[in-house]
């Protein structure tokens, strides 16, 4: 700065505006355009929805008589339904236009969280569980907003450029720890620790409702949207759009790839995902509002590791960062299963979901990367298929762990299993770098 620039700015306010707007562009860069901008917006509203029901509806479950075995099958029966909705959003995506379903699916989880807050009878929750994919705890990991995101990923790719592409999904993740902290927060509005099951509907009401307004809004927001005549950017002049549903044919070998990998993946969350929630219910006693102000916490730090993503994998590589991400997590795992306290619990959920926020723009950063770009809804979709169809399955086998066996051993197996992962990453991918970085594998190649 020169030394007579702050007394110009004091002197000249269109001067305090650019320094504003400057201290300011780190954060929201020249690049975000308006569609980016609404997305961004629906994200925190969706991810905020999505945090507090992580928190409040599996001890809300628990606490109206549902055991692990029983909430495992809850869990089966959102996760197959998400996997169908994501399935057909992802290739109906690329023919009829993203935004319809970046409307509908968050409104149908705003009536799911009506449906919890006025009934508690166990088949219409179920009903409106499978079709809100409402009510499965996804812990504090605020990446997952329901089945319509293959379209919101193939909607962000599309308006980026791919030297911005990481930078924007960093930003998606940094957009969502917002939201997942002020759905922590929000599980405060359970203020009972224990309370019964006759008096449950009424304590945690108060947090569906506001989880239904969250959904609500993000799909309302979404209406903003602007799409060219429907038409996604790779669309062909002579293609009608909502013509037909097409699976990828040029991404093929990819998606093969990606399902053995995510298959691992998916098989491991499932195992203790969803049940992080009730397991810390279970093991120390927390309560709905420890459980929420430890993921509030974990959000806030977790912050920094999603603005960070891009600069890492532009230094280290992506490929070779996930593959590190995934590895640690999966050691982290083994600790955090056998913590003596809450207190030591939470340190470990804390460092391992850090290290997660780095990899999880980054994966999903790849795969729209990679595919082809008139392919990018259906492959993003079908991508995670399997993963979504493991994570359906081993709920049921988790929870029947947790009720007859151990707490602990879910956790185990899913550490093994995510390590898996991380080796079949690098076998599979290591050699397929993204667009942005083919130049300088070409270079290192080239001095080999």
């Amino acid at each position: 700065m020169q030394p007579d620039e702050s007394a110009a700015g004091a002197e000249n306010p269109s001067v305090t505006h650019r320094n504003a707007a400057h201290r300011w562009r780190w954060l929201v860069p020249e690049w975000v355009n308006r569609n980016f901008a609404i997305v961004l917006v629906a994200r925190a509203l969706m991810s905020a929805c999505r945090a507090l029901v992580a928190v409040v509806a599996p001890v809300y479950l628990a606490i109206e008589g549902f055991g692990a075995l029983r909430l495992g099958i809850l869990f089966l029966v959102i996760a197959l339904a998400a996997a169908v909705m994501s399935a057909l959003i992802g290739t109906a995506s690329d023919r009829v236009g993203r935004k319809p379903f970046l409307v509908a699916v968050p409104l149908l989880a705003g009536a799911a969280g009506a449906v919890f807050a006025t009934t508690r009878s166990v088949p219409i929750l179920f009903v409106a569980a499978a079709l809100g994919t409402f009510g499965r705890g996804a812990g504090a990991g605020a990446g997952a907003v329901g089945p319509y995101q293959p379209a919101e990923a193939a909607l962000v790719t599309d308006g980026v450029a791919a030297v911005r592409r990481n930078a924007a999904f960093g930003r998606l993740a940094f957009v969502s720890s917002l939201g997942a902290l002020t759905g922590g927060l929000l599980a405060l509005l359970v203020h009972a620790r224990h309370p019964s099951a006759q008096a449950a509907m009424a304590i945690f009401r108060p947090a569906f409702v506001a989880a239904a307004i969250l959904a609500t809004a993000a799909g309302l927001v979404a209406l903003a949207i602007r799409e060219p005549g429907g038409r996604m950017a790779g669309a062909r002049p002579g293609d009608r759009p909502g013509r037909r549903l097409r699976l990828p044919r040029r991404s093929r070998h990819l998606l093969h790839r990606l399902w053995a990998t995510n298959t691992l993946n998916g098989l491991a969350v499932g195992m203790f995902g969803p049940f992080v929630s009730y397991w810390l219910f279970r093991r120390f006693g927390a309560s709905v509002a420890e459980i929420g102000v430890l993921f509030a916490v974990v959000n806030v730090a977790a912050i920094p590791s999603t603005l960070s993503a891009a600069p890492i994998a532009r230094r280290f590589g992506l490929v070779r960062t996930v593959v590190s991400v995934r590895a640690a997590q999966a050691v982290l795992l083994v600790p955090l299963a056998l913590s003596p306290t809450f207190a030591v619990a939470g340190a470990f959920y804390l460092v391992r979901m850090v290290i997660q926020r780095v990899g999880m723009p980054l994966r999903q950063s790849y795969v729209l990367a990679m595919a082809d770009s008139e392919e990018r809804g259906a492959v993003a979709a079908l991508a995670n298929l399997p993963s979504q169809m493991a994570m359906a399955a081993s709920p049921a086998l988790s929870g029947y762990l947790f009720d007859e066996v151990s707490l602990t051993l879910p956790f185990e197996i899913a550490a093994v299993l995510q390590a898996a992962n991380a080796l079949l990453y690098w076998v599979f991918f290591r050699k397929l770098p993204p667009e942005e970085e083919a130049p300088a594998a070409a270079d290192r190649s080239g001095a080999r």
